[in-house]
């Protein structure tokens, strides 16, 4: 997700190419962002922390990251590289980027560090929360208050392994968190090259607004196809 908030431009877990070890993306690669200030980064898995993404950016573009990144990411040449565990903040063009909880697991395949998964909140006149990889989580209500919420509702396969959220747990997030509008995210860009997109691939963000509806009828759910943008208006 790339973030315009009070003019300041936060680029999220970003995948840039057309392929990430076993993935294949569907679509059209995006266009590598111009004039970042900042990268935020929620874990070490390589669909998130993707190093042949992020040497298409500068190296001088500021980096936050989990506690335990810093190592990985100093080699592969980013000089300013901030290190957060949850409950810290940093400040990014006036905005105060909080380092939320994230439950989701902390090692990266390859590498013999760990580092503990987190999400991020921008706090500004428009608060957002992007959550990353995680699974609920005990406290979600405190990040309240929120304007948008960006919550995975999916993964890259058919199925999820543990510290992921479905459509309906994600549902339960929403719930949660109450975010004036809530946008699916994590579904429709990554799949394994033997294993071609199917219903699993198109449907969880039908399924969770469905049960955004149930649980949570007052946030408004705004789903975006891989490419599309939202607009806020003023409330």
């Amino acid at each position: 997700m790339l973030l315009e908030l009070g003019g300041v431009r936060l680029l999220t877990d970003p995948v840039l190419r057309r392929r990430v070890a076993y993935l294949s993306r569907h679509g059209p690669r995006p266009q590598v962002p111009a004039q970042l200030d900042a990268v935020l980064l929620s874990h070490l898995h390589h669909d998130h922390l993707d190093l042949g993404s992020l040497r298409l950016l500068p190296r001088e573009v500021r980096v936050l990251a989990p506690a335990g990144a810093g190592a990985l990411l100093r080699k592969a040449g980013f000089r300013e590289v901030e290190e957060l565990v949850p409950g810290e903040s940093a400040e990014v063009g006036g905005l105060r980027i909080e380092a939320t909880p994230a439950e989701h697991d902390d090692r990266r395949v390859g590498f013999r560090g760990r580092a503990v998964p987190v999400g991020f909140v921008a706090r500004g006149d428009r608060p957002v929360y992007f959550a990353g990889d995680t699974d609920l989580f005990s406290g979600m209500e405190d990040l309240r208050p929120l304007d948008v919420a960006l919550l995975p509702v999916a993964g890259w396969g058919p199925k999820l392994g543990p510290g992921h959220m479905n459509a309906e747990r994600a549902a339960r997030a929403a719930h949660a968190l109450r975010p004036r509008i809530a946008v699916p995210i994590h579904w429709g860009t990554l799949h394994p090259r033997w294993h071609g997109p199917g219903r699993w691939f198109s449907d969880p963000p039908e399924r969770f607004a469905a049960g955004v509806a149930e649980l949570a009828p007052d946030v408004e759910v705004r789903v975006l196809a891989p490419g599309e943008s939202l607009e806020l208006q003023a409330t």
